[in-house]
């Protein structure tokens, strides 16, 4: 038997396919969990989120700065997506932002899908550093960042408006020996 290192025990992640469209616009129905990951928008047409998971699933592969889905090992039910992003090659640092829909939510699928993605970045790409950036409401993001390890390394004060205020924004950074230590 094979094994992947994109599948974890509740999720598999996955490239973006053309037909993740419809599961992708019904999360952008959800406004504050949209908030949450990073900015409301306008709605789109249906056309529009057609066209978009097409151009998203024709991307050219990134072996550094990537966006995959998030779908249940068992049955392959899109349940969000995870994206590396800042990278910097000469600090061996990078960012990732996550986004699991509503209805998904609090199953693990997003701690696991950050470990396998962590795991990914600092074993084969030969980063040293992980971030993420969390919005000092989102209560959910930084309780799970906290219990996967994460050290809180500072704080951008009124730095996000959303919902009518401004907010905080979080940061969160984990070393590759941090990550070895608790998941290796």
């Amino acid at each position: 038997m094979t094994s992947s290192a994109w599948v974890g025990e509740r999720v598999r992640l996955r490239a973006r396919e053309p037909e993740d469209w419809e599961a992708f616009h019904a999360f952008d129905d959800d406004s504050d969990a949209v908030r949450s990951g990073w900015r409301l928008v306008p709605p789109t047409s249906v056309a529009r989120a057609k066209k978009a998971a097409i151009e998203h699933a024709e991307e050219e592969l990134d072996l550094d700065e990537f966006t995959l889905a998030i779908a249940t090992k068992a049955d392959d039910v899109l349940v969000g997506s995870i994206n590396t992003h800042t990278i910097d090659r000469v600090h061996g640092t990078f960012s990732y932002g996550i986004a699991v829909g509503t209805p998904h939510q609090r199953k693990g699928y997003a701690s696991e899908a950050i470990v396998l993605a962590l795991r990914y970045m600092f074993f084969e790409r030969r980063f040293q550093k992980a971030e993420a950036w969390v919005y000092g409401y989102n209560d959910a993001s930084l309780a799970l960042h906290h219990r996967l390890g994460f050290v809180e390394e500072g704080r951008r004060r009124r730095s996000h408006y959303a919902n009518g205020r401004y907010h905080d924004e979080v940061l969160f950074g984990m070393t590759v020996e941090e990550y070895a230590e608790r998941y290796a």
